[in-house]
């Protein structure tokens, strides 16, 4: 090949070169900030390596990490909302480029479980079936996955807490055959087992403390809470699970 073609094709790839240098030094920046808990500032850079590269999965379902990280407590609805919902968008894109990945199932049904959170009991249900959905299709990739079983557990410990009306109304009404399946045992089962494979994150023991307490064992409650209290803060809304911890600790 001589070499004025050498540098002409070396030039025309030039940009597609830059971008995935670029993408790459988003990502591990990323990295870096959301190890050290800067969840907006990681959020950014996740989305730089996006705009860089569309088709980065592994931007995208960090992206989408991060933005529910933010939401969650986000004192602004309107942001709160818009952050969850960039995060779906972000975690449908990852599962549509590697649907057979657990991580991305499971980061869409953490999405939209804590946008459903946020709204009352009738929207909720309406967003119950996906999240369920997601987490399922993320437990049978790998069973052993914490997250989806952490989303299981709160599906099933949050369709109990429901109303009696409300449940009635989304077995009945609204297709929610589903909704019969829920019961807190499995709620028990799925968090104990979320803690079992990933025992140092606080949110599992906070969850799992909650659904002790709502089915009256609150000495394991106890135990949990005083947990959650004490164990190094690793995530980004540590801090705020450990005051919600203090809280319910002192009422029990």
């Amino acid at each position: 090949m001589r070499p004025t073609v050498l540098v002409a094709i070396m030039l025309a790839s030039a940009p597609a070169w830059g971008q995935d240098t670029a993408a790459r030094s988003n990502m591990a920046l990323g990295d870096s900030l959301y190890a050290a808990r800067n969840a907006q500032a990681a959020l950014a850079d996740y989305e730089a390596a996006i705009a860089a590269d569309s088709m980065n999965y592994e931007a995208l379902w960090k992206a989408a990490r991060s933005a529910v990280d933010l939401a969650e407590f986000d004192p602004d609805k309107d942001h709160r909302t818009g952050l969850y919902k960039m995060a779906s968008a972000d975690a449908r894109r990852a599962v549509a480029i590697h649907p057979d990945s657990a991580t991305p199932h499971f980061h869409l049904a953490r999405a939209l479980g804590r946008e459903a959170l946020t709204y009352g009991p009738g929207t909720r249900v309406k967003y119950a079936k996906e999240v369920r959905s997601e987490a399922l299709a993320a437990l049978a990739i790998d069973s052993t996955n914490p997250g989806a079983l952490h989303v299981m557990g709160a599906w099933n410990a949050e369709i109990m807490r429901l109303s009696g009306f409300s449940r009635f109304m989304a077995k009945n009404f609204l297709g929610g055959g589903i909704f019969s399946q829920a019961s807190w045992q499995n709620a028990t089962d799925y968090m104990e087992k979320a803690v079992k494979y990933d025992p140092s994150r606080i949110i599992h023991h906070l969850d799992l403390a909650r659904i002790y307490q709502d089915t009256g064992d609150k000495a394991k409650a106890r135990t949990e809470y005083e947990f959650v209290i004490n164990a190094p803060v690793t995530d980004y809304n540590d801090p705020h699970y450990q005051d919600d911890a203090r809280a319910r600790l002192s009422k029990l």
